[in-house]
């Protein structure tokens, strides 16, 4: 929301109050909080009629600055107020106070405010500058049709770039933008988003969280093209600077105060098949479509029952169709024999047809307008409602219908929607429905989520959720919402799944092919690629079916090649996801993230670092021309074994088999020996596949089993022409093998038994062998 007329003027309609003067300062224990008047007091006269500035500043924990200021600070607001924090209280800090500042450090991250007018608050760590606000920066904003704001606006630096605010599908650099963070059902085409996050993160090495639940408005280098600016509407505004030196420490201190990803199971990384939307079928189509997988050697994981699992005009009644599933529960059974686990699609409405709408009437369980009748409207659903989800009776209401689902044989749900939220409403238990707009989808998908977890047990729950707000992370999985058949939207896709990655959200997928419309074969085939190298992997759509043999034969070769693929790279990706999981980081990551010194990294929007050693660079265009971007250092195609030197672009064409797919110099990648399932012993054979090496460098795999559970760590470290490995763990004595790519031949091997093959080119140890030394 702007309200600047150009540099020197502001908006009419518009007084803007900014602090200009100290007029006191408190300093408590872990706390310090600023008097600030709007202009210079010549005499005590000015003292009269004239507002004061309130800002506190204190800290929930290391490395984190809260700054809360306030111009009426008995407004009542009514909740939810903010985001629930995991960290709460204060930690603990240092404070300085004298003639010229009063300072308060927290870790290595400090605020600085100085006491000399005009007021200046500058953030910095380890003593280097971070951001900060001056002269017109922070304010009260008075408007004359009572609509008053506050304002910060936090410095730009030179060639700083601003990334996250969620899953958004605009430019990956948000500088230019206005965003208002406000979930709506868009599409993946416009400025709207389904998952709004009120939090960004720079390449200078921090991050800004806005702790409201309501409309966030930010203007990204477009009101001040040197800002980034935040409003709110109401008499207080919270942020947490989050400092940590480096892009990945921010995420971990952000999602250590909103939560970190669960960790999915295990079966959830491997490749999802649904029915489409609007398609025709039953359980023979079902099975047709399974068997058809099972028959062309494609390993299915997940089969999805999109809306049309119950009865047209009565979403949701949680009801299977008996017209076309007349025994469900057999079905499942039958299905889960084949080795499926099984989804069914969800949402937070209750249409009119539905028997549950009575049931949620009579019982208080369906939102309100404020004269008490139940709020409905015939958008999606004829005269559909909404569940309360600030009733707990409602809550479990609506959870017992997912669990008497869970009984029968249901494994995860897929929970559309949660955008279409309206403010005209009254709730349960006396919410502000703007502060609840953009919160709703977090009660929705928790008690989901909690639903399953109850259920199934603790990291075993997966949800496929579309809407999010701050704090949807620690209920995954997320994906991208209705994209269309085209090239323009795969790559809308990724950014916004990269964007969403530098939000705090560790899993996320997308639509194989597109939602919308039906993809070419030469489409299809290339965002297979995409696809099964993305956290999680799920062909949907539409109007048409998602099997390969209805786009071409060739893409049943090309599914089948990049699903074996993820399977075999299962003991790698799941280490990664139990990271995401304790660290807060993304599995599919922005180059910026793991390149934050290189500058070329920064605008990067169309490659991605798959976990920390795997680049994935997908193609989209007909032609398989693939342009990209290697970081210095030595790399190795991963399929053909190419050694290439980076901090260059490269430009080459690729077949439908193969992709720019490189690991990273000095990587261990463990590799499993199962190509037919996502949930398996990882530890047991796995190949560990060492990359190029350094002299002086070390690399480490660490091997979970579907559990979550450490099984086998394997550490390699070179000096000069000789290669230290060693394994520890139960996982040692299981066998498994080392592949050295690019590092060259080798001349013996100590250890046991072990020796190198004829190529010299592969150490296979004797069971138990858990210390070896290469000789080069």
């Amino acid at each position: 929301m702007k309200f600047s007329d150009g540099y020197w003027m502001t908006k009419e309609g518009y007084e803007v109050l900014s602090p200009y003067e100290i007029h006191d300062v408190h300093v408590g224990t872990n706390a310090i909080t600023v008097f600030a008047t709007h202009r210079h007091l010549e005499t005590r006269g000015n003292t009269l009629n004239e507002p004061l500035m309130t800002m506190e500043f204190s800290s929930p924990t290391a490395d984190v600055i809260r700054a809360k200021f306030y111009h009426h600070k008995g407004r009542k607001r009514q909740s939810p107020s903010s985001f629930p924090l995991l960290t709460e209280g204060d930690a603990s800090v240092s404070i300085e106070n004298n003639a010229e500042y009063v300072r308060l450090t927290s870790g290595d991250t400090a605020v600085t405010i100085t006491k000399i007018h005009p007021v200046k608050i500058a953030y910095t760590y380890k003593g280097r500058p971070l951001t900060g606000s001056g002269t017109r920066q922070t304010a009260y904003v008075k408007a004359a049709d009572g609509n008053h704001h506050f304002r910060e606006q936090l410095n730009l630096g030179v060639g700083e770039t601003v990334y996250g605010l969620g899953e958004r599908f605009s430019a990956f650099v948000k500088n230019g933008q206005v965003v208002d963070i406000w979930n709506q059902d868009g599409g993946t085409a416009s400025e709207q988003a389904y998952k709004n996050i009120p939090f960004y993160i720079t390449n200078r090495g921090y991050g800004v969280f806005v702790n409201h639940p309501e409309l966030v408005s930010f203007e990204v280098a477009s009101e001040k093209v040197s800002k980034t600016q935040f409003s709110v509407a109401g008499e207080m505004l919270e942020y947490f600077l989050i400092g940590g030196g480096s892009m990945k420490n921010v995420l971990a201190n952000y999602t250590s105060l909103t939560g970190k990803p669960a960790l999915p199971p295990a079966w959830s990384f491997g490749l999802w098949l649904t029915t489409s939307f609007t398609t025709n079928y039953d359980e023979a189509t079902v099975n047709s479509f399974i068997d058809g997988m099972a028959q062309r050697d494609i390993p299915l994981a997940v089969f999805h029952f999109d809306c049309f699992w119950m009865k047209e005009y009565q979403w949701c009644d949680f009801e299977w169709d008996e017209r076309v599933f007349p025994d469900p529960k057999g079905m499942l059974a039958r299905l889960k024999e084949k080795g499926l686990h099984i989804c069914v699609w969800i949402n937070p409405y209750i249409a009119q047809r539905s028997p549950l709408f009575d049931e949620g009437m009579e019982g208080g369980y369906l939102l309100k307008r404020p004269d008490g009748s139940v709020w409905q409207w015939d958008l999606w659903q004829y005269g559909m409602g909404l569940v309360d989800f600030t009733n707990p009776d409602a809550c479990k209401w609506y959870g017992d219908k997912l669990r008497a689902l869970v009984d029968m044989g249901v494994d995860s749900f897929k929970t559309d929607f949660g955008e279409r939220i309206p403010t005209d409403v009254a709730y349960f238990d006396g919410s502000d429905p703007m502060q609840m707009h953009n919160y709703y989808t977090q009660l929705y998908n928790k008690v989901v989520f909690e639903v399953l977890e109850e259920k199934r047990g603790k990291g075993e729950a997966a949800l496929f959720a579309r809407s999010a707000t701050a704090g949807g992370q620690q209920f995954p999985v997320h994906w991208g919402g209705d994209c269309e058949a085209t090239y323009e939207s795969m790559a809308e896709s990724l950014r916004g799944g990269l964007s969403l990655g530098l939000s705090g959200f560790g899993f996320w997928s997308h639509d194989i092919g597109g939602f919308e419309q039906s993809a070419t074969p030469d489409l299809y085939k290339r965002w297979v690629a995409f696809g099964l190298l993305s956290s999680h992997s799920r062909l949907h759509g539409s109007t048409s079916y998602r099997v390969p043999w209805l786009f071409d034969e060739e893409a049943v070769d090309v599914l089948r090649f990049f699903t074996k693929l993820k399977l075999g790279l299962m003991p790698y990706l799941f280490s990664q996801a139990v990271q995401s999981a304790k660290l807060g980081l993304p599995m599919m990551r922005a180059m910026v993230l793991e390149y934050g010194e290189d500058p070329t990294a920064d605008y990067l929007d169309r490659q991605y670092m798959l976990g920390d050693s795997l680049l994935v660079a997908p193609i989209f265009n007909p032609d398989g021309a693939s342009s990209y971007y290697l970081p210095k250092g030595n790399w190795t195609h991963f399929l053909t074994g190419e050694k290439v030197s980076g901090g260059s672009w490269r430009n080459e064409t690729h077949d439908y088999l193969s992709l720019p797919l490189y690991a990273r110099e000095n990587s261990l990648i463990a590799v499993g020996s199962v190509d037919n399932r996502p949930d398996y012993e990882y530890a047991d054979g796995a190949t560990f596949h060492l990359f190029e090496l350094q002299d002086g460098a070390s690399a480490r795999a660490d091997v979970y089993d579907p559990q979550g559970k450490l099984k086998l760590t394997v550490t390699a470290s070179r000096t000069g022409g000789a290669i230290e490995v060693a394994a520890e763990g139960e996982g040692a004595s299981s066998g498994w093998r080392l592949l050295l790519r690019g590092i060259g031949e080798v001349a013996s091997v100590d250890g046991g038994s072990s020796a190198a093959d004829a190529q010299g080119t592969v150490v296979v140890p004797a069971s138990g062998a858990t210390r070896l030394t290469i000789r080069l």
